[in-house]
C-alpha cells in the first residue's frame, strides 16, 4: 500500500510503499490484548513480600496453660492471629511473566501496525531531526495534530530530537528495536520515520 510521505512542516515529501503483511492485516483484538498482558506481566517486579509465621522474631513459647485460662489454647506468639504475628497466605517473590509464543508476538506486532493504518493514526515522517529546541518541536507538533504521540526512529534516535521531545507531555520517542505493542497502542499518533519503516520490513520479512 502506498501512503505519503511528510516532514516535521507537514509538507509532503513522496510517497513509501508499506508492506502488507506487515501493516496490511486485518487487526485482531484478542491477540493485541494478549500482547499487551504479557508485556504488562512480565515488567511486575514480583519483589512484594509479607513474613510468614516462620520468619517472625518472637518467641514460640507457649505461654498460657492448656486448660483453665478462660480463651483459646494458644501455643506461640508468632501465630497469625496476634499483632506482630506473621501473615497467612500472604505475597512471595515470584516472576508474574506468562508464556507467549514468540510467533504470537511477532504476530501482534504486525497487527498493532496494521491496527494504526486502519484507524488513519500512522503517519511517516521523512526524519526525525530537529535543530531547534522543545518550544519550536512542540509547535510543529501541533500544527500536525500530534497532541498524544509515539515516534519511533530508526536504530539510533537522533540526540536533538529527543531532547526536545523529552519535556513534551504524551509524547514517547523510541528506537525501532524498542519498539513494542504496549506503547504502540498506549499512544493515539504512530509515527514512523522512513528509517524505522526500512528497519521493520527488514526485521520481519528477513
Amino acid at each position: 500500500m502506498k501512503q505519503v510521505v511528510i516532514n516535521l512542516d507537514g509538507a509532503e515529501q513522496g510517497n513509501i510503499d508499506l508492506n502488507d503483511d506487515l501493516f496490511g492485516l486485518e487487526p485482531r483484538a484478542d491477540i493485541l490484548h494478549r500482547m499487551v498482558q504479557y508485556q504488562l506481566a512480565k515488567r511486575q517486579a514480583g519483589t512484594h513480600k509479607t513474613k510468614s509465621r516462620s520468619e517472625i522474631a518472637r518467641t514460640g513459647k507457649k505461654f498460657g496453660k492448656q486448660k483453665g485460662g478462660g480463651g483459646a489454647r494458644h501455643g506461640s506468639r508468632r501465630a497469625p492471629i496476634f499483632v506482630g504475628g506473621g501473615q497467612a497466605h500472604g505475597p512471595r517473590v515470584r516472576s508474574h511473566a506468562i508464556d507467549l509464543p514468540k510467533k504470537i508476538r511477532a504476530l501482534a506486532f504486525k497487527h498493532a501496525l496494521s491496527a494504526k493504518v486502519k484507524a488513519g493514526e500512522l503517519a511517516i515522517l521523512s526524519e526525525a531531526t530537529t535543530a531547534g529546541k522543545t518550544k519550536e518541536l512542540q509547535a510543529q507538533f501541533v500544527k500536525l495534530g500530534w497532541n498524544n504521540v509515539l515516534v519511533v526512529d530508526g536504530v539510533e534516535v537522533d540526540t536533538s530530537f529527543a531532547r526536545a521531545a523529552k519535556n513534551i507531555d504524551n509524547v514517547d520517542v523510541l528506537p525501532v528495536q524498542g519498539a513494542n505493542v504496549y506503547d504502540i497502542l498506549r499512544r493515539k499518533q504512530l509515527v514512523l520515520t522512513k528509517n524505522a519503516v526500512e528497519a521493520l520490513e527488514a526485521r520481519f520479512n528477513g
